[in-house]
Parts: structure tokens; sequence; C-alpha cells
């Protein structure tokens, strides 16, 4: 069985009034207390305005969501993650933006590679998050993404 993620993760309350003018967007809560905002096709469609000039090497950012995110980030640390695994091999990629800035990543793994010392690209963004990993494997499982194996899913 496979896992895909593509998300927005940020504290629950910085979500919530961030997404408001995106009704396609669907805030989740997750422990410690974030959320995560599934990026659906629809969001996808919703929010892309340019084909990316900086990439940042995501395969399902949306074209210029980067800078807003980047905004999102005035009033707290925001992130954006993707992960795709099948049969235990996969790739996975983090960033995360600070008041307008990306100050960490984009951390990646691509398939074959072994994650860093400091753990997956996502651990590492979700602990600059906060995240307390204490009785989890990682910081990943200590906020519930292991929950959950498509973006589908986190979906009402």
């Amino acid at each position: 069985m496979g896992y895909t993620l593509e998300a927005v993760i940020a504290s629950s309350s910085l979500l919530r009034v961030a997404v408001q003018a995106q009704p396609t967007a669907v805030v989740v809560g997750l422990p410690q207390p974030l959320a995560i905002v599934p990026i659906t096709d629809g969001l996808f469609d919703a929010v892309t305005t340019t084909t990316s000039d900086r990439s940042l090497g995501f395969w399902k950012l949306p074209g210029g969501f980067d800078r807003v995110l980047a905004d999102w980030s005035s009033t707290g640390p925001v992130s954006y993650v993707e992960a795709e695994f099948f049969g235990g091999v996969g790739r996975q990629r983090a960033a995360l933006w600070v008041n307008g800035e990306l100050t960490v990543g984009p951390l990646s793994v691509e398939e074959g590679q072994p994650f860093a010392e400091a753990g997956s690209p996502i651990s590492q963004v979700l602990r600059e998050l906060g995240v307390d990993r204490a009785g989890y494997r990682d910081e990943f499982e200590a906020v519930g993404l292991t929950r959950r194996r498509d973006k589908a899913d986190w979906l009402p």
C-alpha cells in the first residue's frame, strides 16, 4: 500500500485564518496544536497563480504558492511538506517559512537515500514547528501523519 502527502502544516489558529478565502481548503487538526491543509486538486487549481519561477524542487507546490506561504508566515511559522512512498521506498521534501522568509530547506530525501542523522525532512521541519516527539519514533509519528495514507483520507 502506498503513502502520499502534499500539505501545508502550521498552527491551527494560523491556518484557520489563512485559508478563509479558499473555500476548497480543509483544515484538519493535528496534535501539539498544529493543523494540516491537504493540497487537493481543487485547492491546487484555486491557489496556482503562475508558473513558479522558483519551484524549490517540489512536485505538487502550486505555482506562486511559495509567496503565499511566505506571507502567511508573517504571523507564525508555516511549512509545506510532500511525501510519496510505496513498499517502503519513496521520497520526501519539506520547507519552512518564518517571518516571510524561507528559513529551512527545502530539505529532501530521494528514492534510495537514507534519512539524515537529524531525521526525515518532514520530521526536521516539524521539530522547527515545536513538535515534541516524546514517546514516539519521530516527529512525523508524533503528530499523527502515519494515521492516514493518502491526502484524500484527511478530508471529511
